[in-house]
């Protein structure tokens, strides 16, 4: 983060005097402190600051997947969910993508019988939001082959870590799918070992005494 308002904007006096007296590598040495300071504005500009919540809904109303990333009550997602589900379930078709909601907007995409939804702030760019749920719905469909419903409630642990990998505080913290499906395949196959060791203990408990 930079403190100034605009750091990409740097003064053409202050260029010159930096390229002063060191010749072309000077020149190209700020040039490419320029670009990285115009990147770095680029992508911190359109990266949305932090996604409040996020949402599985089914189209009859029915919560898949919750997760919070501020400080809330139960009282107040309750609330949060009375109010948003209606409003999500009963956009028409051709209306767009973006609610704004009180302080905050709404991003959802519908994928067959589910409502990916996402509440961020209200000055937040809500173009990434939906590249990120679409990645996250990328990730579950590679994960599970054509993932539906049914596979969100019997592993709904599993769309939990998938969505943790993705997302850190409320921020997007691995923008590749397939370091995501690396990670998620690594835990089943620490999972499996320690369900393996757990068996191969028991039959050693359990087996007859020599």
């Amino acid at each position: 983060m930079f403190c100034s308002r605009h750091p990409h904007r740097l003064r053409t006096r202050d260029n010159r005097a930096l390229g002063l007296g060191m010749g072309t590598l000077g020149v190209l040495q700020n040039i490419g402190i320029l670009h990285a300071a115009v990147m770095t504005s680029f992508l911190t500009d359109r990266i949305p600051d932090q996604i409040r919540w996020v949402l599985l809904l089914s189209r009859q109303g029915k919560v898949r997947l919750a997760k919070w990333y501020t400080t809330t009550t139960q009282k107040e997602r309750a609330k949060l969910l009375k109010e948003v589900s209606p409003l999500v379930l009963s956009r028409a078709a051709k209306l767009c993508n973006f609610i704004d909601w009180k302080d905050q907007k709404i991003v959802y995409k519908r994928y067959a019988s589910l409502y990916f939804v996402m509440g961020v702030d209200a000055d937040e760019n809500e173009l990434i939001t939906l590249e990120i749920i679409h990645e996250f719905v990328e990730v579950l469909d590679k994960y599970f082959g054509n993932v539906c419903e049914l596979d969100l409630i019997f592993n709904f642990h599993k769309a939990y870590f998938i969505l943790d990998e993705l997302l850190l505080a409320g921020e997007l913290q691995e923008p590749s799918k397939r370091v995501v499906l690396q990670k998620v395949e690594a835990q089943d196959q620490l999972v499996e070992q320690v369900k393996s060791g757990l068996s191969d203990e028991k039959i050693v408990i359990t087996g007859p005494r020599g």
